[in-house]
């Protein structure tokens, strides 16, 4: 009983979180000033996530799932198709795909919408409405914001997503389950689902194991936090003086 209760009760806990990132996407849609502040904070933390890992996105083992991340899970990409062929296709989802790769969707789906909330209230918090800040301007904002407990959930949940990409592409039943979709997605016109969990299978499959590249995303992540939470001023070095390459595996 347990077991068949359990496939409701992922269903459900995707169809939430998808609702909340549709509504996210709803109001960029319907304000394009908030819209284009967005983008450029957006834009500004990726170039942060790029300079602080940059390392990292040098080590071909590390630079697919690094890219990933980055461009999938939290850019300035516009998200909304593939949302919404995520909330299309749920019940077909709950047929075919195991709980616990459902599960994963979730996940990533709550990271998506959390980071979208976050920057949001930290845009109410910058000196300009227009999002042009400096590194004070964002340290002083995120402590004004007040949330920490919603950054280090933040952080737990990329941790929990790698984590649970990474035990996925071990298992064969999943990555039969992920290749039957393959097909029923592109003719239904859902190739935004299928590529987002593609990428990301292929992404954790090359690196061959997850934890030191995981491990190094949360004490990076977490010593930036702390850092910011203690007063400084100057957490990292300015985004915007970093020279982002022309081309990377992650792009």
């Amino acid at each position: 009983m347990a077991e068949t209760d359990s496939v409701p009760a992922a269903s459900a806990a995707l169809v939430r979180e998808l609702s909340r990132v549709q509504r996210l996407h709803a109001d960029r849609t319907g304000n394009p000033i908030l819209a284009g502040s967005l983008e450029r904070v957006a834009h500004w933390q990726a170039r942060r996530l790029r300079m602080t890992y940059a390392d990292i996105s040098a080590n071909a083992r590390y630079a697919p799932a690094i890219g990933f991340f980055q461009n999938d899970l939290y850019g300035p990409g516009d998200y909304s198709r593939r949302d919404a062929d995520i909330a299309r296709v749920v019940p077909m989802m709950v047929k075919v795909l195991p709980e616990r790769l459902i599960a994963t969707v979730t996940l990533a789906m709550e990271l998506n919408a959390l980071s979208q909330e976050l920057d949001r209230v930290l845009l109410e918090r910058l000196p300009r409405a227009d999002g042009h800040f400096s590194v004070l301007e964002y340290c002083k904002a995120y402590r004004r914001a007040g949330n920490l407990p919603m950054r280090r959930r933040q952080i737990k949940l990329i941790v929990d997503v790698g984590t649970a990409l990474d035990q996925h592409v071990t298992k064969a039943l999943t990555r039969t389950a992920l290749a039957m979709m393959r097909q029923p997605a592109r003719l239904a016109g859902l190739t935004g689902l299928q590529d987002f969990l593609e990428r990301g299978f292929g992404a954790f499959r090359a690196m061959g194991g997850a934890e030191e590249f995981l491990r190094t995303i949360e004490s990076r992540e977490t010593q930036i936090m702390e850092a910011i939470v203690d007063g400084a001023t100057d957490a990292f070095p300015d985004p915007l003086l970093f020279h982002v390459p022309t081309s990377s595996a992650g792009d």
